[in-house]
């Protein structure tokens, strides 16, 4: 029987930070985390995500919330799930009278996609850097999740190795006019220069 491990990741980004209890077997990850943040206002977030096999997202639970001195405390909810046909389901709600665009989107835009990508975190980059089978440029079709409105739109990315040293892996990441190279470790985000960078502690290997 395979072990499961959970892993801790605290990653630290230009206006706020992440925290994320991640679970990463063969083929498949879970993870619970939590962010802060700061633009276009301050806001708390709250997120689970499974995955099926071959790290395909099954299903993201999002949270996202805070208080306004205008109008007073806000909340935002986003389901995502994923079913076996590719066939995505949205289920969004929003309390509060803040001024962000609505939650959810069209799930119709998203079949194909295999994975999600929460705005602003490292984690969701890992499944399709996970499914990399070889250096050249894979393109992934992504449900999108912008933040911390939870809006949700269709997002093609390419990914392509650039270099393999040991246990660190860097990939290029592309989507139209623009594209950063990260760096992986053991399949989750050790860089992401303009997202996030994971907090190693003294004593673990760099």
């Amino acid at each position: 029987m395979q072990e499961h491990v959970t892993t801790p990741i605290v990653w630290v980004k230009p206006g706020g930070a992440e925290i994320a209890y991640v679970e990463l077997t063969e083929g498949r990850l879970t993870a619970q985390g939590a962010a802060i943040g700061g633009d276009p206002l301050p806001y708390r977030l709250e997120y689970e995500l499974t995955t099926a096999d071959d790290y395909v997202t099954s299903r993201l639970l999002v949270e996202a919330y805070g208080t306004d001195p205008g109008t007073g405390p806000w909340r935002r909810r986003l389901e995502l799930t994923n079913g076996p046909a590719g066939e995505w389901h949205i289920r969004a709600r929003a309390e509060g009278g803040v001024a962000l665009r609505p939650p959810g989107g069209d799930a119709a835009a998203l079949r194909g996609a295999l994975d999600c990508d929460l705005g602003l975190s490292p984690l969701t980059n890992s499944m399709p850097a996970l499914r990399l089978g070889g250096d050249g440029p894979a393109e992934f079709l992504m449900a999108w999740v912008s933040v911390p409105d939870l809006a949700v739109s269709p997002s093609r990315q390419t990914y392509r190795v650039v270099r393999r040293e040991g246990e660190v892996t860097v990939v290029r990441f592309a989507v139209p006019g623009f594209s950063e190279d990260i760096v992986f470790r053991d399949g989750l985000v050790l860089d992401y220069p303009s997202i996030g960078r994971r907090v190693v502690p003294e004593s673990a290997p760099s």
